[in-house]
């Protein structure tokens, strides 16, 4: 239960809290926004979830040590994160205007499709990851750390703009990937 792969998920699942409070307007006395401080300890913590996010299903599958456990928690901590990651966003502002609107489509298909496989697997039909959608995972994780780190480099406004175009392109890829995964899911539902 305690091996490394399982470690490193729950140390993902643990600092989300750490994220929410860097984050979190009004930390600071008077502060309405977080400081570019705080969104740079926000960012590194964010890219080390990011680390742990690649390694514990590389150490689990090179060393062979895959359990349910880690099958279980793994899929349920990077909810945990994205969907942190996009609330907090969208209450600080960084993500604003119509631009809610892809984040939403993120949130929304993230939990659709959670809800989909535990449909499908009581009936044992498995939902393999495809490739759009590991492409979909990369638009997101470049356009939530861009967007963080944006608040720490307010000078910067490129980076935000590389981050909502990121943004864009994830909710693209979670239009498309969302209807393959449901298509799959129809065939099996009465």
């Amino acid at each position: 239960m305690l091996s490394l792969p399982n470690i490193l998920t729950l140390s993902r699942i643990l600092a989300v809290p750490i994220l929410l409070f860097l984050l979190w307007p009004g930390v600071v006395e008077g502060g309405h926004q977080p400081k570019p401080i705080d969104y740079g300890f926000a960012f590194g913590l964010y890219c080390l979830m990011g680390l742990t996010d690649y390694f514990d299903g590389y150490v689990a599958r090179s060393r062979g040590i895959v359990s349910r456990l880690g099958a279980f928690l793994d899929p349920i901590a990077d909810k945990i994160m994205i969907a942190a990651v996009i609330l907090l966003l969208v209450f600080t502002r960084d993500i604003e205007g119509y631009h809610v609107v892809a984040a939403l489509m993120i949130l929304l298909r993230e939990i659709i499709v959670s809800g989909l496989r535990e449909f499908l697997a009581t009936l044992q039909v498995s939902m393999p990851v495809t490739q759009l959608a590991k492409w979909k995972t990369t638009f997101q994780l470049i356009a939530f750390g861009a967007l963080i780190l944006a608040g720490a480099l307010p000078e910067m406004a490129w980076i935000k703009t590389v981050g909502l175009a990121s943004l864009w392109g994830a909710a693209v890829l979670t239009l498309i990937t969302g209807w393959d995964y449901l298509r799959v899911g129809l065939k099996h539902m009465d």
